[in-house]
């Protein structure tokens, strides 16, 4: 046996820094480290100055921070910058079923096999009660909102300002959540349904434009993807 003599002595920690923490806020979040969606706890800490474990001067605040409430491991807070599952799912179905009236509103309502066509692709994202007639009736709303109705050419100006802000407000914020391949699949959904009658009307070519811009798809992916999908037996 070792001897006390030939044994290092243990020194207690005679100061040090420690961080006390307060809970400011919570939430559901989709956590980076379970790779799903969790509670969460937003942090902000107070640093102190303790001897033997007593906390007595501040060293000011530190945080905010993100923590998980399974895994318990802290995150930045644009962590929550993030979409959960579930709303990743809403902003998808959102940006599908908005792609689909803009195509409508270039044209596509005279007829039943574009709007057979676009009933399935809504239906597809998720929206399982969408109708021909649900849809029939949005877009002539936003051909009244947007001063479509009553026009001799609405192709003249068929991806107007309003319309043009409406899928930007929709798709930007989706975009950067979205892989290319996802991307482009929500600009192809569009442009299957253009195409349910046809080629395309200038009318809906550019709408699909505007779509593949606020998508953040570069001009000339936009423009491949179209004419390839144009070269596609449906």
């Amino acid at each position: 046996m070792r001897s006390a003599k030939g044994q290092r002595a243990l020194r207690p920690v005679l100061c040090g820094i420690r961080t006390v923490w307060d809970a400011v806020g919570d939430g559901a979040f989709f956590c980076p480290g379970c790779g799903g969606d969790r509670n969460y706890r937003r942090l902000t800490g107070r640093r102190r100055l303790t001897v033997l474990g007593i906390p007595l001067a501040g060293r000011g605040e530190t945080g905010p921070v993100v923590e998980c409430a399974a895994c318990r491991s802290r995150f930045a807070p644009d962590a929550l910058d993030h979409p959960t599952t579930t709303q990743f799912s809403s902003m998808l179905r959102e940006a599908v079923h908005t792609v689909t009236l803009a195509v409508l509103a270039a044209g596509g309502t005279t007829s039943r096999t574009v709007l057979d066509t676009a009933v399935g692709v809504v239906r597809d994202a998720g929206l399982d009660d969408c109708t021909q007639e649900q849809l029939y009736t949005v877009v002539e709303v936003l051909a009244a909102d947007t001063g479509y109705a009553g026009r001799s050419d609405p192709a003249a100006d068929a991806c107007g300002a309003t319309l043009a802000i409406e899928l930007h407000e929709v798709l930007a914020p989706l975009a950067p959540h979205l892989a290319t391949a996802g991307r482009e699949s929500v600009l192809l959904q569009g442009a299957r349904i253009a195409l349910a009658d046809g080629a395309y009307s200038p009318a809906e070519r550019e709408v699909l434009t505007t779509v593949g811009g606020a998508l953040k798809l570069p001009a000339a992916d936009t423009a491949r993807l179209l004419a390839a999908a144009a070269r596609t037996p449906s």
